[in-house]
């Protein structure tokens, strides 16, 4: 701890192997030594995550001089290390000589190479660029090359100065790590002609300009300082960053002769351990901060090295590595060792080790070979030992699945670890946030098994709504205009608030934009633009809106010029269509302006001009949304400004220009908010945490393959402190198992979802098990340690095998174990009390209850509607029809020519006019083939119809009344439509478009609503002939006795009153595949048939309804009870046995 009484200036390197250790150094050195007031603290921090972590500890109360926070965290700035290395130049060369932002950085960088590139590759050493570049219409290419060059001249700034300043003075060369110079290749010249040209470009200042120019001004200047320059920070503390460039350390040294700079190194291991790494022979500093290991010899032999070191370590440490390294060539700790208590400067922890999981990290520690590790760790006991499992899935919904019951295993066992001690990372938390959200987000905040958690580091664009809208509206120029991209604009609460549209107004427009025939595009001359023929206006935006319009203007009258009015839209509902208009309006006038290139200025102000007309912020969050956005569009402006680019822009570049930016991870991000942390893995990420799992440990996943350039120069110069994105994944595994401080827990798809095949882990993670199997052993040598440290699981997560006593799985999801539980086929319904109508039953109920008994006990009874599931609306014109739109546009043929029956032809060809004007049918000569067809099976349907009415000439004009009571039930009712001959004899004739099949495979389930009202009139004492005409046949059924008719309907009133009571194993198709059958066997296959389906072609009845499906799962539930048989005869045998007779010019005779 520091000793000292006052703030000295120098460079202070503190290492330890533990970040909470180091935090309370930090802590307690600012408690002792506090800045002046109203001086901010600098901290220089690589991640949101170590920030809070730190502002936390500093927030703590104050519980002694040295362990204690400060009771508050306020006026700390923390600060990412390359933005704070530029205000540090700027700081000591001065405002005026160096901008606010580096004109060759990446952002401005890439804006010049999009204006040089054009002009360059026509030119000598240029021919590799200009081959790349062929066939560029849209710019696409040169923006890519450009961000990439753009970032690989950054990092050269940073890594590479030598190279830059060799190129800059017209040295083709590259200089290796112990500066030995070789020439370029032909191949690659370009890129040091290209940085010449930047730098001429830049102008009289050139290299000066560059970051690596400034920063050897900068070292320059402050190094023959003997005063500070005003503004320098008093104290910068570098924090939990494992990975600093040459540049910066250097930067920081050169601080630290005015500020005091001090730097926490989390360093896994007290020893000495450079050179147990690869490019040992490049570390060309022979200062050791770190002493090495008693009894290691001084030269260590490759062959010799596995006996010496810890494998992780040398596998996974080389990042590590290069930056202890480069920290030797500035660190002087005799310069500062008085300031600490004892002259203590390193933490390094002596806890003794409780589990494997500890005995691996001091192993890392104290740098034990695996021969020491075997001698000095007793046998395992897995019982009381899980701080490291592997877990093994099929997917990553089943990781998290498995995840989420291993958690609350451990909340449960372990009542001092709560939700903020466990984080959970893995390689690319976009792709796994669907699953945690499904699998974490579907309980209840009171539910027991309820898990509080956060996600850190999704990238904005795909998962805002509003910028989802944006985005879209940025590709309007390539969208055909479907009716489901427009819908989803509607989602968005910031557009709605714009056009003054209501959450509660979307059901209406559904409807209204169903009705109205609306599909996709805009008119059609936006179709034509992407090359479909002209004028094909039908389904499209402006069509259905025309028929919205005309409707609301006339009704349902008849059409004008071709225009089919849509009549729902009036009253209060109306004043929609002008928010709708509007919409469409802007949608339009947006896609003409973003369809032409423009130069960035004009891009600035189309762009401004589009937030501006399409969002209205509704909420604090919409306000901070569209104020990003306008800060970006800003930026990107003063960018393109700075370097001069007056090019014109296509669409595509701008767009990606403009919201990339959202993706750039800040150090606001949401991160230890008291809950599960998910994250990905990220540099220093690796926080402690009680419980630290890590998902996705896939091979192929991670570590991250990042395929490199093929003309990045350093990817075959490698230096110590060179960044890589594999080198990186390897040290953030190093540190996740570091951080870990009670348990560690893997889990990769180890299993394909289809086959069930093997699938590996990650390289590093067989690294892991294969160290901790040569390392350690259990009790029992018979059994293998990882195959007892790691748990397979099932595809699925109902499997059997989690609720099954005496396995080792287990599962929290209790809705899954009623699968399980044995029980009877026979369905365990409760019978409800008798069922009082206050109302006499009508005839429609009846014929519902005919139709399909299970349904109608739900909707009537239980007031439960099995409503289908809501179909999204189509994006396509009609092309191919459904049975259901089939039957709904011959119905409505059918019905416009009876209603002119002296001019049917007439009639059909008018309303097929006006179905294809409403746009039901396919455009053009497809919807004149199809009304054709529709059309083809109607004269002959309605010449019989035409023949029975002339048996049964005269229509009654008003509807017969009829009133019953049997059996205690009271039926009423109107019986409408009926014509009448000479003799009093009345006939009901209904008329369905489709067909009702030949006697062996009679539709009989069509026949039931009439066959209710042919019961219902005879039994009432009329003389009812009823007659059903279908496509297909007309079929005839003489009257009953009025005796025989009532002892019907009593059954079928008995049923409806014990089908109200309870759900009647019954279904109206099976019964009559049933009673079709005389033999039983055939009888019960065909009914299965009929209510399962044959698994190819048929899909079943129980599949046409949801109550059904939802009471009986199968044929064996329908009939478990065994009244089956007995519903069959009550419900459906008298219709089957009926005198239904095919209809013939003979038997029509009265």
């Amino acid at each position: 701890m520091p000793d000292a009484t006052s703030l000295s200036a120098g460079f202070m390197v503190v290492h330890g192997n533990r970040l909470d250790e180091l935090r309370s150094l930090v802590v307690s050195w600012m408690r002792r030594y506090p800045l002046a007031p109203l001086e901010n603290e600098i901290a220089l921090v690589q991640s949101n995550g170590i920030a809070q972590w730190l502002k936390l500890a500093l927030a703590e109360d104050p519980e002694d001089d040295d362990m204690g926070g400060c009771g508050i965290a306020s006026a700390i700035d923390v600060q990412l290390p390359g933005s704070f290395m530029w205000q540090l130049y700027r700081m000591v060369l001065g405002r005026d000589e160096i901008p606010a932002k580096s004109l060759l950085d990446k952002a401005p960088l890439t804006w010049r190479l999009m204006r040089l590139l054009p002009q360059l590759i026509n030119q000598p050493h240029f021919e590799p660029l200009q081959r790349f570049l062929t066939n560029d219409t849209d710019l696409r290419k040169r923006y890519q090359l450009a961000e990439r060059l753009a970032d690989l001249f950054d990092q050269y700034q940073v890594y590479r100065a030598d190279w830059l300043e060799d190129w800059a003075e017209g040295r083709h060369q590259l200089r290796n790590g112990r500066g030995e110079a070789k020439a370029l290749t032909p191949a690659n010249c370009w890129q040091a002609e290209l940085w010449r040209a930047l730098l001429l470009d830049v102008g009289e200042q050139g290299m000066a300009q560059s970051r690596a120019g400034v920063h050897q001004r900068f070292i320059e200047r402050i190094n023959g300082l003997d005063i500070a320059p005003n503004g320098l920070p008093s104290r910068v503390i570098v924090f939990g960053i494992s990975s600093l460039p040459a540049q910066a350390l250097e930067a920081l040294a050169g601080l630290a002769r005015f500020s005091q700079v001090l730097l926490c190194v989390h360093n896994p291991c007290r020893h000495h351990w450079a050179d147990i790494v690869a490019d040992k022979d490049l570390l060309r500093h022979q200062y050791k901060r770190q002493a090495r290991k008693r009894g290691m010899p001084v030269v260590l032999d490759p062959q010799t090295l596995h006996q010496h070191a810890h494998p992780l370590l040398a596998a996974w440490g080389k990042q590590g590595r290069d930056y202890i390294n480069l920290l030797d060539s500035y660190d002087d700790p005799n310069s500062y060792r008085s300031a600490f208590r004892d002259g203590r400067i390193d933490l390094f922890s002596d806890s003794q080790p409780l589990n494997m999981l500890n005995q691996l990290q001091d192993d890392i520690l104290e740098l034990r070979p695996l021969n020491e590790t075997r001698e000095r760790w007793p046998a395992v006991d897995l019982d009381n030992d899980e701080s490291i499992r592997f877990h093994i899935a099929h997917s990553a919904q089943r990781e998290v699945e498995i995840l989420h019951d291993q958690l609350l295993a451990r909340f449960s066992a372990d009542p001092e670890l709560r939700p903020r001690d466990v984080i959970v990372m893995v390689p690319d938390i976009d792709s796994y946030a669907p699953h945690i959200r499904a699998v974490f987000g579907q309980l209840d905040r009171h539910d027991s098994r309820f898990i509080p958690f956060t996600l850190a580091d999704q990238g904005q664009r795909g998962r805002d709504p509003l910028l989802i809208a944006v985005e879209h509206l940025l590709k309007l120029p390539d969208s055909r205009f479907p009716v489901s991209e427009i819908l989803d604009l509607l989602d968005v609460p910031a557009l709605r608030a714009r056009f003054g549209v209501e959450e509660r107004d979307l059901p209406t427009l559904h409807r209204w934009i169903e009705g109205a025939g609306i599909r996709w595009g805009m008119n059609a001359e936006q179709r034509a633009g992407l090359g479909l023929p002209e004028e094909l206006e039908q389904n499209s935006w402006r069509f259905g809106l025309r028929r919205m319009l005309l409707g609301y203007a006339v009704g349902s009258a008849s059409a004008c010029e071709g225009i089919e009015p849509y009549d729902e839209i009036g009253g209060l509902d109306a004043a929609l269509i002008g928010p709708l208009v509007a919409l469409l309006d802007a949608l339009e006038i947006a896609h003409q302006e973003l369809t032409q290139p423009a130069p960035p200025k004009l891009w600035g102000i189309r762009l401004q001009a589009l937030v501006q007309l399409f969002f209205q912020a509704s909420n604090e969050h919409d306000d901070y949304l569209l104020a990003q956005l306008e800060e970006l569009r800003e930026t990107w402006l003063e960018t393109c400004e700075s370097v001069g680019l007056q090019d014109e822009l296509p669409l595509t570049v701008v767009r990606e220009a403009w919201l990339a930016g959202l993706d750039q991870g800040r150090l606001s991000q949401r991160f230890l908010a008291g809950a599960v942390n998910f994250c990905t893995l990220m540099p220093m990420r690796a926080i402690p945490f009680k419980l630290v799992c890590l998902l996705g440990m896939n091979d192929g996943d991670y570590p991250r393959a990042q395929p490199p350039l093929d003309f990045d120069l350093m990817g075959s110069d490698y230096r110590p402190g060179d960044r890589s994105r594999r080198e990186d994944d390897r040290y953030l595994l190093l540190e996740a198992l570091l951080s870990a401080r009670d348990q560690l827990y893997v889990s990769w798809v180890g299993r394909s979802i289809r086959d069930n095949s093997e699938r590996p882990a990650s390289v590093l993670i067989g690294q892991l098990r294969d160290h901790l199997a040569s390392g350690w052993r259990l009790h029992n040598d018979d059994d293998d340690l990882l195959e007892s440290m790691t748990q397979e699981h099932p595809l699925q997560p109902f499997s059997a095998r989690y609720f099954h006593e005496g396995d080792d799985l287990f599962s929290y999801a209790s809705e899954w174990q009623l699968l399980h539980q044995a029980r009877d086929l026979t369905t365990d319904t409760e019978v409800l009390e008798p069922y009082v109508q206050d109302e006499p039953l009508s005839l429609g109920q009846l014929q519902d209850f005919l139709r399909n008994p299970v349904r109608h006990f739900f909707s009537q009874r239980l007031k439960v509607f099995f409503e289908a599931a809501e179909v999204p609306l189509a994006d396509e014109e009609p092309f191919v029809l459904d049975a259901l739109q089939r039957y709904s546009l011959s119905d409505s043929l059918l019905e416009a020519a009876l209603g002119q029956l002296g001019q049917t032809d007439q009639a059909l060809e008018e309303q097929a006019k006006r179905l294809q004007n409403s746009g039901l049918l396919p455009m053009a000569g497809f919807g004149e083939c199809l009304q054709r067809e529709l059309i083809e099976p109607l004269p002959d349907l309605l010449q019989r119809y035409q023949q029975l009415l002339a048996l049964w000439p005269t229509p009654l004009t008003s509807a017969l009344p009829v009133n019953l009571e049997l059996h205690g039930l009271r039926l009423e009712g109107w019986l409408g439509g009926l014509h009448q001959r000479a003799d009093g004899g009345l006939l009901s004739v209904t008329t369905i478009p489709n067909s009702i099949g030949s006697v062996k495979t009679r539709k009989w389930h069509r026949l039931t609503r009439p066959w209710v009202n042919h019961l219902i009139a005879c039994a009432s004492g009329m003389t009812m002939t009823t007659a059903l005409v279908a496509s297909d046949d007309s079929l005839l059924l003489g009257p009953m006795e009025g005796a025989a008719a009532s002892r019907v309907l009593g059954d079928l009133l008995l049923a409806w009153q014990a089908g109200m009571r309870q759900p009647l194993p019954i279904a109206v198709k099976t019964a009559f595949a049933w009673l079709a059958q005389t033999d039983p066997a055939k009888a019960a296959a065909a009914a299965r048939k009929a209510y399962e389906g044959d698994g190819q072609t048929a899909d079943g009845e129980r599949r046409e309804s949801p109550a059904l499906a939802r009471q009986f799962a199968d044929y064996d539930a329908l009939i478990a009870d065994e009244t089956f048989p007995d519903w069959c005869d009550a419900l459906y045998r008298p219709l089957l046995e009926a005198s239904w007779r095919s209809l013939s010019s003979e038997e029509a005779r009265p």
